[in-house]
């Protein structure tokens, strides 16, 4: 955990700069007279996440919702939504009934904000061989009626992983785990090196090229500071199984938008969830289980 002993952020960057890439340099050498993405260089020098007393985060998610009804034209309600105690989060799919029509990830475009001109998602659905798991053969570009005879449907997203190699990586602890299982980002405190990006084994991670292009009447004005709200150019990106929503009590957007119902999503804690009679009477698997993440992303099917 970084400390209020530590260095400034600002000097940390700098010394990093040559190591941590072009998006990280860039920030760091900006004038301290100047704005860096929008926000005041205070902004940029905020102390980490876990740092912050209520009132900080007040002001920090107040000057977010200035920021975004000022370039989006858009007034927005961001919140701080804290884990609940006692809830551990995991999902699992039914590849048997998954059809492979992608409303998931049309979803997760919506709920979470994703640039427009990009049509990004959190979600990539690959269509697979019946009988392969061969991830490198999937192909996540099809373009063709769906279901096709001989083929199966895989949609992979961040498996919040209990030994998160993305965690593991992050040089100024911008990404770790919460309570109850959600791997997060903070956005403002991200330099965008990208070594998650590159360590994460399921391709889960997402970097803004560009600043992000919503057209204020599709903007979802629901937003919490660690979930979906617009991420600013140069940081890394990720599915937080929508904390906005699941730690209200409600349910994940892609699992709502599913018309088959092959996704479950719960309480591990809970011995009477959905998710944990999947996992007690299923046949389930990982992915990639042999990188040692110790995923909480199950698939199964129905044999």
């Amino acid at each position: 955990m970084t400390t209020s002993d530590d260095p400034d952020r600002r000097n940390v960057l700098k010394a990093g700069a040559v190591t941590l890439g072009a998006a990280a340099f860039a920030r760091a050498v900006a004038p301290v007279t100047e704005w860096v993405d929008g926000l005041s260089v205070d902004g940029f020098l905020q102390k980490h996440y876990k740092e912050l007393s209520k009132e900080e985060m007040n002001d920090i998610l107040r000057r977010h919702e200035q920021k975004t009804a000022d370039e989006y034209g858009r007034e927005v309600q961001i919140q701080d939504v804290r884990p609940i105690p006692g809830v551990q989060f995991a999902y699992a799919l039914n590849l048997s009934i998954c059809i492979g029509c992608r409303k998931c990830a049309e979803a997760c475009h919506q709920e979470n904000n994703h640039d427009r001109r990009t049509n990004n998602s959190y979600i990539r659905v690959l269509e697979m061989t019946q009988g392969s798991l061969d991830l490198a053969h999937g192909n996540p570009n099809y373009d063709h009626p769906v279901p096709q005879p001989g083929k199966y449907y895989m949609p992979v997203q961040c498996h919040q992983c209990d030994n998160a190699p993305c965690v593991k990586v992050c040089p100024i602890e911008a990404t770790w785990k919460e309570p109850d299982g959600i791997v997060v980002v903070d956005y403002d405190w991200c330099i965008g090196c990208r070594y998650c990006e590159a360590a994460c084994p399921y391709h889960a991670r997402r970097f803004n090229w560009t600043k992000p292009e919503i057209p204020a009447d599709e903007i979802n004005p629901d937003q919490a500071y660690l979930s979906n709200r617009i991420r600013p150019q140069g940081v890394m990106e990720k599915c937080t199984f929508c904390l906005h929503r699941t730690r209200k009590g409600r349910l994940p957007a892609c699992l709502e938008a599913c018309p088959t119902g092959a996704r479950v999503f719960g309480n591990l804690a809970d011995p009477d969830s959905e998710i944990r009679w999947v996992l007690e009477n299923k046949r389930v698997f990982v992915l990639k289980e042999d990188a040692g993440t110790q995923p909480r992303f199950f698939y199964f099917f129905d044999v």
